[in-house]
């Protein structure tokens, strides 16, 4: 026999709605996400407002839908043309994230799978794009920042009144054909090799030029000096030097006028 009065079993019956209102009624939005209200009866999405991390009650006949506002990444592995129709291999990625202040229109006009709907076909579109400007050559030395940073400009554009904010395209790996690889880094060596060669060229013209200017300035030198040794000035500089000798300590005879050119001739130990 059922011992339960009957007037508890109403009590419980509302207790339970009012439990499951509670529960239908509370939304808790985690680190790094937003939400984004759909009122049932009341227009459809609030674009008004974007709701916060933490606890929310709403009424239990609408909708919250949350999104990661975070900086999210987005690889992507592409089949492209270069400049000359060659099929390169690229992987690139891409940093983005929502705008909080938009995220009510990005749900309303693009919805969840936002990703998919804009942001690959962006990104594809301005790779095809940028890569079709260059040579494989280009793409595999010397232009890989340019065109990373290119791609980045102009996925921005696209992106540009879709509410989200892009920060950062990169390439991380570019592919080539073996062939054209292997015909690149050839070429490349060989231009090195050159580069090589001239720099040699050039330094041993330098040393010869060098070379040459010291030994004209020495010769320049040697006919200022002979020029300027006449007769008077080797006999003076004779005199001057016999007299030094003959002032020193060592034995010696002085023969006046015996030397050459009539200079003293000095015998000595």
């Amino acid at each position: 026999m059922n011992n339960t009065p009957k007037f508890l079993i109403p009590f419980a019956f509302v207790a339970i709605i009012i439990l499951v209102i509670i529960f239908k009624s509370s939304v808790t939005i985690e680190s790094g996400k937003a939400g984004v209200l759909y009122k049932r009866f009341g227009g459809g999405v609030d674009l008004e407002s974007t709701y916060g991390e933490g606890f929310h009650v709403i009424a239990p006949w609408n909708s919250m839908f949350i999104y990661e506002i975070r900086q999210q990444e987005l690889s992507e592995k592409m089949s492209v043309l270069s400049s000359n129709g060659l099929e390169i291999k690229l992987d690139a990625t891409a940093w983005f994230l929502p705008q909080f202040e938009n995220l009510p229109r990005l749900h309303q006009e693009k919805g969840e799978n936002y990703i998919d709907r804009i942001i690959k076909p962006a990104m594809r579109s301005a790779t095809r794009s940028v890569v079709g400007r260059y040579t494989p050559e280009q793409i595999y030395s010397s232009k890989r920042d340019a065109i990373q940073e290119e791609i980045f400009e102009e996925t921005g554009k696209i992106l540009s009144d879709q509410y989200l904010k892009l920060n950062e395209v990169l390439v991380r790996d570019v592919t080539l054909p073996p062939t054209i690889k292997e015909a690149i880094e050839r070429k490349l060596r060989q231009e090195q090799e050159a580069l090589e060669y001239e720099f040699r060229l050039e330094k041993a013209r330098k040393e010869a030029d060098r070379q040459k200017i010291d030994a004209e300035g020495k010769a320049t030198a040697n006919r200022i000096l002979s020029a300027s040794l006449t007769d008077k000035i080797l006999k003076e500089k004779g005199i001057e030097a016999t007299l030094k000798l003959s002032q020193s300590a060592n034995s010696k005879v002085v023969v006046v006028g015996s030397g050459k050119d009539g200079l003293p001739l000095i015998l000595g130990n």
